[in-house]
């Protein structure tokens, strides 16, 4: 079967999942600065670019409807919110409040590590998924084999050292301690040799080759990206570490000593769930403080099938970019999708 001229799966359902967070809503900014104790989020530590809304979401909704009309379900995660322009009716949609899934002594939660890591008990997900982060963009026709194939997720296995210099940095080098005391890395690296060392990761593969031969594993390359899970991987990480990441669901914001979710991404690579693929070669991220005027071409001009707009508070001329951006969203997504009202 086809639609809009991309090859339908008649294979089993795979839903995306997206976060979403209204900033400008009162209640929200309320309880955000009740358990901060700053009226400000930048005061917090937390900046105001990762929660900020350039007003694009229903850009992300035409183009799954355009790009990947194959698609199951669509699980919109929100702090008990909802765009005002959805329609909530149409039957691909499942608005889901964080209540719905993640344990209440936990709630509320302002820390994205707390809320993924607790997905795979949303309501009705498919055993296979996509999460997005609302940066995330599709601009071209994509298969569901982009995301998943042979029944596993497509993803790319290579070492790289991060150096511990952030927040984001302290939180892998936490995953890779928890990988570690559960993985042998000589085992994995020899049962699942043809994944790790594949061709199809080009020149990367070379890190992979050299830091062969120590007997620990290191951090894996962290690409941002539109990650396929499988809800089997959230279970057994739960099983073996459940203790670990419970403790750290008490942070209601992030925090050096918490868990990222490449634990579950690293999990499901070494236990060899996964087909190699170049994630770099179809997907590009572009810092809009250094390279606005990339973003804008890109998407025109559908350079790539994904894109991340990754936002940053010393943004210059910011409505002026926000307006080109629309514009280059329209080029390509002029028309209202089944999800807008």
């Amino acid at each position: 079967m086809r639609l809009n001229g991309i090859k339908m799966a008649n294979k089993e359902e795979i839903d995306f999942v997206l976060t979403w967070v209204d900033m400008n809503d009162p209640e929200w900014n309320r309880v955000f600065s009740q358990y901060s104790g700053k009226p400000e989020i930048e005061k917090n530590g937390v900046s105001d670019a990762r929660f900020r809304d350039y007003g694009f979401l229903k850009y992300w909704f035409r183009g799954v409807e355009k790009f990947a009309p194959w698609v199951g379900k669509i699980h919109l995660i929100t702090s008990g919110q909802k765009p005002e322009w959805l329609d909530t009716a149409n039957p691909k949609i499942n608005v889901v409040d964080h209540k719905d899934f993640i344990p209440e002594e936990f709630l509320p939660t302002f820390n994205s590590t707390v809320i993924e890591r607790y997905m795979h008990r949303i309501p009705g997900l498919s055993e296979k998924f996509v999460y997005f982060n609302d940066d995330f963009y599709i601009i071209r026709p994509v298969t569901s084999e982009r995301f998943f194939k042979n029944g596993l997720p497509c993803d790319i296995s290579i070492f790289q050292y991060n150096p511990t210099w952030s927040q984001w940095y302290k939180k892998l080098k936490n995953n890779i301690r928890l990988i570690n005391r559960h993985f042998n890395k000589r085992e994995v690296l020899r049962q699942w040799h043809h994944k790790w060392f594949s061709k199809e990761y080009g020149s990367k593969v070379r890190m992979n080759y050299l830091l062969q031969p120590f007997p620990k594993f290191i951090t894996l390359r962290v690409h941002h990206n539109a990650q396929p899970y499988l809800k089997q991987t959230f279970e057994e990480v739960w099983d073996n570490v459940g203790k670990e990441l419970t403790e750290t669901s008490r942070f209601r914001f992030r925090d050096s000593h918490d868990y990222s979710p490449e634990l579950i991404r690293t999990w499901q690579i070494c236990k060899g769930d996964f087909e190699p693929y170049n994630t770099y070669k179809d997907t590009k991220m572009f810092p809009l403080m250094v390279r606005p005027k990339q973003a804008i071409r890109a998407i025109r001009d559908q350079e790539y099938t994904l894109i991340c707009l990754n936002d940053n508070v010393h943004i210059k001329n910011y409505d002026e970019l926000m307006r080109e951006l629309q514009d280059a969203f329209n080029h390509i997504l002029p028309e209202k999708s089944s999800f807008e009202r």
